[in-house]
This record gives structure tokens, sequence and C-alpha cells, in this order.
């Protein structure tokens, strides 16, 4: 790419996505990171954390769900750069009040709230820089959003290290209220505000649901990103309790785990937008990157005797083959009208934390009669199952023209 491009790629709008998106997965992975010593510190037993830690995890991505709709009717509706910085604020405010928990139900109040912020961010910004920028060069775009933003969880993870989990949570709202300042400055996107002049309805979320077209591609774009939410709600955020059943040599760490996960989930975000671009297709880079990933947990599974050593490391390629995340959304975005396309950019993703109730409910479900890895196993063939055949039938959007309403 020559200067002149990269320097259209590398814009304020673009930096300010990916800075929210870095606090937005610093924010929303601290819970994984400090589950264990937050829980303990809270005096739960550890033969109930993982039915406590599922039940908070659930109310998170409940939050989640319900804040998809908002926020991305409410970009639709008036303008993205609203979505962006609101939910930033909520999630700040939450993650602020989670460092001054002394209960389990305050707890799940305040992870509510914050997945009810979290649900905003990543849809304003891929739409933000899929609507900014040329249609050739939008994957570079989102790939950089990506990668400096999914460099939070691992930030997450070293803050979580060196200071106590009430401070970890403080630090996480405490970025948030500092991006905030850089709201000054951003322009909302061109074709956002072309659709005043349209006579057309923005960010009628019903309406995915009265045509079949539409409700086909939206519900694919959701099932298309179920693999990465079964690897890292239940795979990674439960590796402590799997460490001991696979019989990995050592103790496990969720917080490495997580941190591990998401560095190669950052590597994953480069390569799969960058792959995108190279071979013109969105739609082939996921497929490969699934099969990646599907590969990787019939590894994880199998495979008895790991050092913790290499266990982080099949974590850290369990991440990178699941790093298909920021090519997944703006498949959803690419999809979809200008009137309709943060909405589904915002729901889509959400929709899809949202579903991690169901693959929790699941896994503690089938757990008493296979135990963890056969009930891992039950659940985790129906995600990969759903994921590959709604890819199949997902029209291409590489190169598409987004200047146009639904």
């Amino acid at each position: 790419m020559n200067p002149t491009r990269l320097r259209s790629v590398l814009n304020l709008t673009v930096l300010v996505a990916a800075l929210g998106y870095f606090v937005d997965m610093f924010d929303l992975l601290l819970f994984p990171i400090v589950r264990q010593p937050s829980l303990t510190a809270l005096g739960v037993p550890p033969g109930l954390q993982i039915e406590v830690g599922a039940s908070l995890l659930n109310w998170q991505m409940a939050g989640m769900l319900l804040g998809g709709i908002f926020w991305g009717v409410l970009g639709d509706k008036k303008g993205r750069l609203s979505t962006l910085f609101g939910s930033i604020a909520l999630y700040s405010v939450a993650n602020l009040g989670n460092a001054f928990v002394q209960s389990v139900p305050a707890y799940a109040m305040w992870r509510f709230l914050a997945g009810l912020g979290l649900a905003g961010e990543l849809g304003a910004a891929v739409t933000m820089v899929s609507e900014i920028l040329p249609k050739d060069l939008r994957g570079y775009g989102t790939a950089i959003v990506a990668a400096v933003g999914i460099f939070g969880a691992v930030t997450a993870k070293l803050v979580g290290d060196f200071f106590p989990w009430r401070i970890t949570y403080a630090v996480g709202g405490g970025l948030g209220v500092a991006l905030l300042f850089l709201r000054v400055g951003i322009r909302e996107s061109f074709m956002f505000a072309k659709t005043h002049e349209a006579t057309v309805t923005r960010g009628d979320f019903l309406s995915l649901f009265t045509d079949w077209g539409r409700l086909g591609r939206y519900v694919r774009c959701i099932l298309i990103g179920l693999p990465t939410w079964f690897v890292v709600g239940i795979l990674i955020t439960f590796s402590p309790e799997f460490a001991p059943v696979l019989k990995v040599t050592g103790p496990v760490s969720a917080g490495t785990a997580v941190a591990f996960c998401y560095t190669g989930i950052t590597l994953g975000s480069v390569l799969s937008g960058f792959l995108s671009q190279a071979c013109h297709t969105r739609k082939k880079v996921v497929g490969w990157f699934v099969a990646g990933a599907l590969a990787g947990v019939g590894v994880y599974l199998t495979v008895r005797g790991l050092t913790p050593g290499l266990f982080y490391l099949l974590a850290g390629y369990l991440g990178l083959a699941t790093g298909y995340w920021a090519v997944f959304v703006t498949v959803a975005a690419e999809q979809f009208g200008t009137n309709l396309r943060a909405t589904v950019a915002t729901t889509v993703p959400n929709f899809v934390r949202g579903a991690v109730p169901l693959i929790t409910g699941g896994f503690l479900a089938f757990r008493s009669s296979l135990g963890l890895v056969g009930s891992a196993w039950a659940v985790g063939l129906v995600c990969f199952a759903l994921a590959f055949g709604a890819l199949w039938g997902l029209p291409e959007t590489h190169g598409r023209d987004l200047d146009f309403v639904e």
C-alpha cells in the first residue's frame, strides 16, 4: 500500500474506533481474568465458583443482548457517534461500580450494566470505519481496529497481575472516561447523514423479521460467530477446571489463558483482515478460520498430559483461529443498507454474546452426565455445525459499495 493510501486508513476516526475497542476488550475480559480472586474475596467457596461464575457471565451477556438492540437502533436513528461514546460512558461507570461491590447480587447487577454498555462499541466502530473508508480498504481499517482493540485484553491481564481485582476494575472504568475526551474532532459518517434526505425508516429492528431474505442473512451472520464465544466462554474461561481433567502437569491460571488466547485473537484479527483483502473474499477467510478453530478444539479436548506452557500455547492458537471476529462483524455490516447497518453490526455480535447463556447452560446441563470434556464436545460440535451451515448460504460482500439503503 502506498503512503497516501496508508494515510487514508490511519485517520482519527479509525484511531478513536480502535482505542474504543481497546477499552471495550479491557473491560469485557476483566471478569474472566479476576473471576477466581473476586469470587473468593466475596466468600464464594471453590466448589461453587463454576456455577456462580457462569451466572455472572450470563448476566453480563444478557445485558449485551439487550444493549445490542438499544445501541444498534440508536446508531441508525441518532448516529454512530452517539452509540460509540454513549456505550463507552455507560460501561465505564459500571466497571467503576464493580470496583466497590460487596456481594454477588451487586456484582451481577454491575456486570449486567457493564454488558449493556459494552454492547454498543464494536458495532458502532465497525460501521463508522466501513462507511468512511474506500470500499477496497475496509478490511485494513477493521483489521487495525481489531488489532489495537484486542490488546486491551492482554493489558487487562497485565493490570490484573500487578493490582488487586478491585483496582483492576477501577482502571478499566478510568480508561473509558479518559477516552470520552477524544470525541472532539470526530465527525459523523457521511453515509448516515445522507439517510436524512432519503424517505426511508432508519433503525427499524423489526423490519429484519418481516422479509425472509433479510432474516436469513441476519440469522446467518449471528450463527457464524458462535465458535468464538464457545472457545472463550467455555474452554478459556473455565481452563483452570479443565486442566486437571485434561491431566495438565501443573496449575493453570485463567488470567494467563485469557491473555494467551487474546494475544492469538489479536494476531488472528490482523491476519484475517489482511487475508480478506489479499484474497478478495470475506466468506472463504471466515471458513478457513472456523475450520482451524475446530481442529484446535479437537486437540484441546483429546490430548492429555500437556505442560502448562504448552496448554497456554494451545490457548493462543485457539485465539488465533477464532480471530475472525472483526471480519465477521464487517461481513454483517456489509450485508445491509445504511438505514439498518448500525442496527445489524451492533446486534449481531451481541446476539452471539447473548447466546453465551445458552452455551454455558447447555455445558452445565450435560456436565453431570457427560463430564466436562463430553459436555464441551456436545456443545462445541453444535456451535461449529451451525457456523459452517450459516456460512455456506451467506453472500460474499468483499468490495461491495455500501452507499445504499434497504
